[in-house]
């Protein structure tokens, strides 16, 4: 413990971020530069390494979060960083991406000023880059055995490299043109620069890990023949089927979905030179359709793009300050009134929040030529979706966004068939509780597929693909799982930890 009394004459102070004007002007990342390390270190002493670290049972990695404070407290950033990747494969990213639960299950959050511990993790995790301590890891042994990954977001990432570490084969293939998955062309670099996952990702090739980027499995590579060839497969593709929106006009041009906005503006940005984006909002009238994070990066990205103006529209209404009685403390990350770097940026840009709550979207107006021209909105009855007669107005829009969460995984039978994968009833790719790929329902195969082809054995599901739409921190902690029940098919047993197995028995084949 560093201070007992520290969180009593030391008040939260967040990382400050750059000046909005000077943070629209560029892509860079809002806290660019190295972190205020004098400010990061007075905010770990706030933390009063509670008898039980609730903030613990908040992280999905159960990150050691009181033991790292202590070491960011005094400077000593080695230890630190050993500690931090203890739990997490890739802290420069949840230092970054993550929404930081691990805050509101702070004991200081029951009086509002919780320990600024993704400031603290992000500082860490940058310390020991620019420092040199992070350095591959390869095995010291090899265990002659051989792993596929379908898939590198942060669930692929972590299970390869918590495999490739246990002495693995490990071959990754990603069927964009390069690897990271939603990490490289859905998250904007504002957010999070694309120079820090080159980095980890030149880390696992040293590491001895295969990336195969441009290689769609199903269509480019046979499923079967990928499953012939490794010993075991984790299918960790993502959510990657965007929700629709039934509403008249939904076929208009200028109607798309996020991740082809944001997709685009990534590659642009990824470009020499940065030519402008396929896809982009300079000088349009802009709606986004949705309220969470993919919202905010669609916001972001048109205000760097210049948009005319830009309004978000939300069918929930705005939530109040606090928690709610049905969003107990420490066991849930509550649903309270937060802003986005992005929406501070729209208000110092255009004078007002660029949210519009408690809205439904009506319908998409077009003109002559089956182009959107405009939104209509009304505003919902309360306590419930339904629009409230008389209040529907009409929004501008020359390009609207719809921001409305995945579905769940793309169900290819190409894919799917030769590896025995189904879906449940959530949408997202059956698995045990040891994120094997649950048995298919019996019956004669898919058309095409041969009976013998056909089935689960060794094949496990991380990440979105089974669990559904989450953060980047269940992705990770997702991944270890899933690599820890490879392993132990593979073996018999493992070593590797794994942090959410939903099971108390002991990991054995």
């Amino acid at each position: 413990m560093t201070d007992p009394a520290g969180f009593m004459h030391i008040s939260r102070r967040p990382a400050p971020a750059r000046p909005t004007e000077e943070r629209l002007g560029d892509w860079h990342e809002v806290h660019a530069g190295r972190p205020l390390l004098p400010l990061v270190s007075s905010q770990a002493r706030r933390c009063m390494d509670c008898g039980v670290p609730f903030c613990h049972g908040g992280c999905p990695l159960g990150n050691l979060i009181p033991e790292w404070n202590v070491f960011a407290a005094h400077g000593e950033w080695a230890t630190a960083s050993e500690r931090l990747h203890a739990t997490n494969n890739f802290p420069e990213f949840t230092g970054r991406l993550c929404p930081a639960p691990c805050e509101d299950a702070c004991v200081l959050a029951l009086t509002g000023e919780p320990v600024t511990i993704k400031n603290v993790e992000q500082a860490i995790a940058d310390e020991a880059w620019d420092r040199g301590l992070v350095r591959p890891l390869p095995p010291s042994r090899l265990s002659g055995r051989s792993v596929a990954v379908v898939g590198s977001g942060p669930a692929g990432l972590a299970a390869a490299q918590q495999l490739t570490r246990a002495g693995h084969a490990v071959t990754v293939y990603e069927r964009a043109d390069r690897p990271g998955g939603l990490l490289r062309y859905g998250i904007p670099d504002f957010k999070m620069e694309k120079a820090r996952l080159d980095a980890r990702i030149a880390q696992m090739e040293a590491e001895g890990t295969r990336f195969m980027p441009g290689v769609d499995v199903g269509h480019d590579l046979d499923a079967a023949r990928m499953r012939d060839v490794h010993d075991a497969v984790i299918v960790a593709t993502g959510a990657t089927e965007p929700r629709e929106l039934p509403c008249p006009g939904r076929e208009l041009a200028g109607v798309h979905h996020a991740m082809e906005y944001l997709t685009a503006a990534n590659r642009a940005a990824a470009t020499s030179g940065r030519p402008p984006a396929a896809l982009s909002a300079r000088g349009e009238d802009v709606v986004i359709v949705g309220g969470g994070d993919t919202a905010s990066d669609c916001l972001g990205t048109a205000l760097r793009q210049n948009a005319a103006s830009v309004v978000q529209i939300d069918i929930n209404p705005m939530p109040g300050p606090d928690r709610t009685a049905d969003e107990p403390w420490p066991l849930v990350h509550p649903r309270i009134h937060r802003s986005s770097h992005a929406h501070e940026e729209a208000r110092d840009r255009d004078g007002a929040d660029p949210r519009a709550f408690a809205s439904v979207t009506m319908r998409f107006d077009g003109d002559a030529a089956g182009h959107v021209r405009a939104v209509v909105l009304s505003e919902v009855e309360p306590g419930t979706r339904r629009p409230r007669p008389g209040t529907e107005r009409a929004l501008p829009a020359h390009l609207v966004l719809l921001a409305l969460g995945f579905r769940g995984p793309c169900d290819d039978v190409r894919l799917t068939a030769p590896l025995g994968l189904t879906l449940d009833d959530r949408g997202t790719f059956a698995r045990t509780p040891f994120f094997a790929a649950a048995a298919p329902p019996a019956g004669p195969p898919p058309p095409g597929v041969a009976p013998a082809v056909a089935g689960t054995e060794g094949v496990f599901v991380a990440g979105d693909a089974g669990r559904g739409q989450s953060l980047v921190v269940w992705a990770i902690a997702e991944g270890r799982a899933a690599a820890a029940a490879a392993d132990s098919y593979l073996r018999g047993a493992t070593e590797l930890p794994a942090p959410i197995l939903a099971t108390d028995r002991p990991l054995t084949a």
